[in-house]
């Protein structure tokens, strides 16, 4: 038979049609047949004119391990139909990526989770094989806490969410974080609705602060507040725990809208506050360990979760402004007073210094009132001196108990800090803490002890002062003072002048007051000159000798000086 041979025109139809058929191939996804494998080379038949080569390395990978054979029916990439030996030229890789960032697209728009593999490092993170696609995985995105060693994860196919796609510049960003918080949010809610307020579980300790520790219960995390930790007082957390030792703890409190879990370990034993009134009465003597110590006073552990509180006022009757740090020590063992016990709050009011006798009882035994003391002025203020006494207590004398005669303001002047003194205890008032002395007592009161001295009485006077007011005397054989005034210094007022007197020299006077109540005692020169010119008259003026005035008196003066 014989053949007609094609037109023009339909050659450059046929050639046409295969220019185009070839153009479809090009660029494109095509399913090819393995003919031959030649050392790591597969060759495929892809349905045209020639065959082309592909390594055998593409068709492995991260995941995939099983080798291809003769017959299998295989994707590949179609970049050119010829080259320059007359072969197809093909991609395994190409045609995988390809496919892969078509499936990916989809499932990004779907927010679908993908499933990668890990298995290279670079600069920032890591690179993920997503079936053909290389996707980059940043390190702050590889799990939930930071991890210090990623080879675990390396080469093990796992669930991942695309963050972005750019597919003009073949950029993939995956997060496998993200999947591990909705999965461990998907958890700790199953877990967080399975537990109970009461419910005893065990738990690892996964992180300790300054406040308490965090427990994971097997997904979820729970706080253990360091006072719920143990009854005593515990001063940090890791004094009892350690990071990863199995607890066994009680849910105290659980919130289902934040998640948030406390627990606690002292709930597992018994309360040592139960019945603690009668365990430690008021009034009652105990032992315990000071176990810290504060600006306010001292905690003292009476037993393992119970503590008292020594405050600062109650640790010594004498030492007031001291810190509680210079008189008791942390661990110290010291013997306390029961003050108070308040189980609600659970407080327990502690006294040190009970255990003592009080030093202003003891001074009162020792001293009763009357008693002369010694001490040291420790103070001057302005309202008087203080003293300090046995027992390590002050006694204060006040200015209006320095001298009989002068105003304390100015006598004060007289003491300085350090002199010893002699004072009398004139009260004591315990429950205030006040010891009362006087020093003026010690002498005597001059006014009790002026013997017969009375109003009219005639004394005899030493001038201390000559001013140009009158005269400052001490009546003699006491300790009583007086001020004579100008006017008193004599009858006659051409006499009347005080520097007619010299200090030293001694007048006779009259006692014209004295007012022991008021602690007042005048005298008059010129009032005793009065009376004794009125006893002259009297005694001689009755008589019919005719004497003058001058003569009475001179026979007073006279028979005066005759018994003196």
């Amino acid at each position: 038979m014989a053949l007609s041979n094609p037109s023009r025109e339909d050659f450059a139809a046929l050639l046409e049609e295969s220019f185009q058929k070839e153009d479809v191939y090009e660029g494109s996804v095509v399913k090819g047949t393995v003919v031959a494998i030649e050392k790591d080379l597969a060759v495929i038949d892809v349905g045209l004119k020639t065959e082309g080569r592909v390594a055998l390395k593409e068709f492995a990978g991260p995941g995939r391990d099983q080798p291809i054979k003769v017959g299998d029916v295989v994707e590949v990439y179609l970049e050119r139909v010829e080259n320059a030996l007359g072969e197809a030229v093909l991609s395994r890789d190409k045609a995988r990526r390809e496919e892969s960032w078509i499936r990916l697209e989809e499932q990004f728009n779907k927010k679908e989770k993908v499933t990668g593999v890990i298995f290279n490092q670079v600069k920032g993170g890591f690179t993920v094989d997503l079936d053909g696609a290389v996707a980059f995985l940043p390190r702050s995105q590889v799990d939930i806490r930071p991890v210090r060693d990623v080879g675990p994860l390396m080469h093990t196919p796992q669930p991942f969410e695309i963050l972005k796609m750019d597919k003009r510049r073949g950029n993939i960003v995956v997060s496998r974080r993200t999947v591990l918080e909705e999965t461990r949010a998907e958890q700790r809610s199953e877990l967080v609705q399975s537990l109970e307020e009461g419910q005893i579980i065990e738990g690892v300790v996964k992180n300790i602060t300054d406040y308490g520790a965090f427990v994971d219960l097997g997904g979820i995390d729970g706080l253990l507040h360091v006072t719920d930790i143990a009854w005593r007082r515990i001063n940090h957390p890791t004094e009892v725990l350690s990071i990863g030792q199995t607890v066994r703890v009680q849910i105290i409190r659980v919130n289902h809208e934040t998640h948030r879990i406390s627990l606690g370990m002292k709930q597992l034993e018994a309360d040592p506050w139960s019945g603690i009134e009668a365990k430690y009465p008021v009034n009652a003597k105990f032992t315990g360990r000071v176990t810290n110590i504060t600006d306010y006073g001292a905690f003292v552990e009476l037993e393992p979760g119970i503590e008292g509180l020594i405050h600062v006022s109650e640790m010594s009757w004498t030492k007031k402004n001291v810190h509680p740090g210079k008189i008791v020590s942390t661990s110290q063992e010291v013997e306390v007073v029961i003050l108070e016990v308040d189980p609600v709050k659970r407080r327990i009011s502690l006294g040190l210094k009970q255990t003592l006798q009080n030093p202003w009882e003891a001074f009162a035994e020792k001293y009763p009132i009357g008693s002369v003391v010694e001490g040291e002025v420790k103070n001057k203020t302005e309202f008087g001196l203080f003293i300090g006494l046995d027992g390590d207590v002050d006694g204060m004398v006040h200015l209006s108990d320095l001298d009989w005669n002068r105003p304390g303001e100015q006598v004060i002047d007289e003491y300085n800090r350090g002199d010893m003194v002699r004072a009398q205890v004139l009260d004591v008032d315990i429950e205030k803490e006040r010891i009362s002395l006087g020093i003026k007592q010690v002498g005597g009161d001059p006014f009790v002890e002026a013997g017969d001295i009375r109003k009219g009485a005639v004394v005899t006077c030493e001038i201390l002062q000559v001013t140009d007011g009158g005269l400052e005397v001490r009546i003699a054989d006491t300790d009583l003072t007086a001020f004579i005034r100008r006017a008193d210094l004599s009858r006659d007022r051409s006499e009347q002048r005080p520097e007619r007197f010299a200090a030293g020299e001694k007048v006779d006077a009259r006692v014209t007051n004295f007012d022991k109540k008021a602690r007042k005692v005048a005298v008059s020169i010129k009032a005793l000159e009065i009376a004794e010119e009125k006893e002259a008259v009297a005694q001689f003026g009755s008589s019919d000798s005719g004497a003058s005035l001058g003569d009475i008196l001179g026979a007073a003066l006279k028979a005066r000086q005759n018994e003196e």
